[in-house]
């Protein structure tokens, strides 16, 4: 079970079981309402392999420099990868892969923000909040949707 939590303005958190980044509010504005149906619809057609990019506006909370490698992140295709070091590139800072990797990991809203399409130079897959076997899981379900067999 998954916990999505928006704001008026898009996606703040997206809470796996034991992993929560933010807390969910009570929704009284039409707004959220509708980007937290929304997304728990892309989601699952995400899930059932028949969704290859998000729609949805996002929230982004934190810093930065965080907010600049989240971007970031939503510009990796699907089922693709890129380094740690290449997402440094891509936001103007190659020298800060390690900080990239931290920001990754802070990541609140993984999968819809795929920080699980960043691997380790030499293809390893490392610093991922959900476990290298969701990682794996993530990134084999993307190449089968990729591929049709999904």
């Amino acid at each position: 079970m998954l916990e999505i939590c928006a704001s008026a303005e898009g996606i703040v958190a997206l809470n796996f079981p034991g992993r929560a980044t933010a807390t969910a509010s009570a929704v009284d504005d039409a707004a959220a309402a509708g980007i937290l149906a929304d997304a728990a619809a892309q989601l699952r057609a995400y899930f059932e392999g028949r969704l290859t990019r998000f729609e949805l506006p996002i929230d982004f909370r934190g810093t930065e420099f965080q907010c600049a490698a989240w971007r970031a992140l939503c510009d990796i295709g699907f089922a693709e990868t890129i380094s740690y070091a290449e997402q440094a590139r891509r936001i103007g800072r190659p020298r800060a892969t390690r900080a990239v990797g931290a920001a990754n990991g802070r990541n609140p809203i993984p999968v819809i923000v795929p920080c699980h399409r960043v691997v380790g130079s030499n293809g390893s897959l490392t610093g991922f909040a959900l476990g290298t076997d969701t990682k794996r899981w993530l990134l084999d379900h993307e190449a089968r949707t990729a591929t049709g067999a999904a």
